[in-house]
């Protein structure tokens, strides 16, 4: 399998994939070790996995310069991406054992009574291309922990750093049939699915999941789907700095180059603000600086893969089709590379597939509404339910449209974030399960009760 740099189109290695064979075997390897992994005490497993958070400090330039290389994003915000996963694992250090330890819920008594938590076994981590440290280990830090062994499969777009994250592993006292990793495509996908595994934890589009869900159903075995958005934003009439939230606004659509699951996708501004807001929003995004994902000072760099410019491209020639107004952007930029300039598009409706469909790329349409309960069936109009986002300068407001959106998350003047200490889920087309807080460690283990008499 080659792997192709997304900034200059050149194959920067090869990467041998995995077999049907070989998957078995991996399988069989991690089938051996599982038990004895979680025969270990949570403190010795999580030893293990502070040695780890200390490996990404300790080679975060190497580790940044290949995920630059393999995904295009700015080197900065690959050093931005390690330091966010070391503060998600320092989450997990301070508080697994706390969340994992066995609870007597009746303690004294003729019958006493007592919750273990047990891992699942061994389960499969499909994981993404766009954060794949940030999203990785919300999965497999959280199992290992838990005691359960780990097939990772790591995109064939961030390959090369899948690998980093085995070696480190390792490196860090994590026995190799405990964490294996599959390579490959679809097809080592497929094989890694027909696996009778005791979960799946899969992070990526709403189309992908949903096939993923219904090849695993019949296993009756844990299903978690990471998926995509269509993450809205309002700016309500009440906002003094427009500057201010139309910065904030643009670096939630551009963030990554808009590949993002939580990535602001479509920005509906009430009418009293809204020629200045989208005036703003222009000058600023006119400014961006599209480049070489190296050098120093770079913020958009290229898409990770050629067949997202195509999309992008028919979105934006849907919604111009049908009336919309291209203000800047959206053209290829004319170097070799999968680049494309940030667009912004006004005279939008749910009509246009820019508005409907998700976009992951730096494109974004701008709505102008008369009223909060406009906005508000705007904003829920859609299949997905991720995140969504509403600025103003008063709470109370605000909280009367976040409160009607049928979203995981929802953000009061700030978006396009993720905390370690609160879950990150999604509904609808966006996702089931959750990872992070005390509820993503326990998403990796089940509850045993026992019932003690004498």
């Amino acid at each position: 399998m080659q792997i192709i740099n997304p900034a200059t189109e050149e194959i920067i290695g090869e990467v041998p994939e995995d077999t049907e064979t070989s998957v078995w075997e991996k399988l069989n390897l991690l089938r051996t070790g599982q038990p004895v992994w979680a025969a270990k005490t949570v403190e010795e497993r999580v030893a293990c996995i502070a040695r780890f958070y200390e490996a990404l400090d300790r080679e975060k330039t190497v580790l940044a310069e290949t995920l630059t290389s393999e995904t295009g994003k700015p080197l900065q915000q690959s050093y931005n991406e390690l330091n966010g996963a070391r503060s998600r694992i320092r989450y997990f250090l301070d508080h697994s054992a706390r969340w994992l330890a066995e609870e007597w819920p009746v303690a004294e008594g003729p019958t006493r009574e007592k919750i273990v938590y047990e891992p699942l076994g061994v389960i499969a981590n499909i994981s993404a291309w766009n954060y794949p440290y940030l999203v990785g280990v919300n999965v497999f830090i959280p199992a290992l922990i838990g005691g359960n062994a780990v097939f990772y499969k790591p995109s064939e777009f961030s390959t090369l750093t899948g690998l980093h994250i085995r070696r480190l592993l390792y490196d860090s006292g994590v026995p190799e049939n405990v964490f294996q990793v599959v390579t490959g495509k679809g097809k080592a996908g497929e094989w890694l699915l027909a696996l009778p595994l005791n979960g799946y934890f899969f992070t990526g589009s709403y189309r992908t999941g949903r096939l993923i869900a219904e090849k695993v159903a019949s296993k009756l075995a844990p299903c978690q789907l990471e998926l995509g958005g269509k993450d809205p934003l309002y700016v309500m009439d009440d906002i003094k700095d427009i500057a201010q939230v139309a910065g904030a606004a643009l670096e939630g659509v551009v963030y990554n180059n808009g590949q993002s699951c939580c990535a602001v996708e479509r920005i509906y501004v009430q009418e009293g603000v809204y020629d200045a807001f989208v005036q703003s929003y222009t000058e600023q995004l006119r400014k961006l600086v599209v480049g070489d994902p190296r050098e120093a000072g770079t913020e958009i760099g290229p898409l990770s893969r050629p067949g997202q410019l195509e999309f992008l491209e028919g979105q934006i020639a849907d919604a111009v089709g049908k009336g919309a107004k291209l203000l800047y952007g959206g053209r290829r930029v004319n170097r070799k590379g999968y680049y494309i300039e940030p667009a912004v598009l006004v005279d939008v409706n749910h009509g246009m597939k820019v508005m409907m469909e998700e976009s992951f790329g730096p494109v974004v349409g701008i709505q102008k509404v008369s009223s909060d309960a406009e906005a508000a069936a705007l904003m829920a109009d859609t299949e997905y339910g991720l995140t969504a986002a509403v600025y103003s300068t008063s709470y109370e407001r605000a909280e009367k449209v976040m409160r009607q959106l049928n979203t995981g998350t929802v953000y009061w003047n700030c978006c396009d974030r993720v905390s370690a200490s609160v879950p990150w889920s999604g509904r609808k087309h966006s996702g089931l399960g959750m990872t992070l807080s005390y509820q993503g460690i326990r998403a990796f283990v089940q509850p045993k009760a026992y019932h003690i008499r004498g």
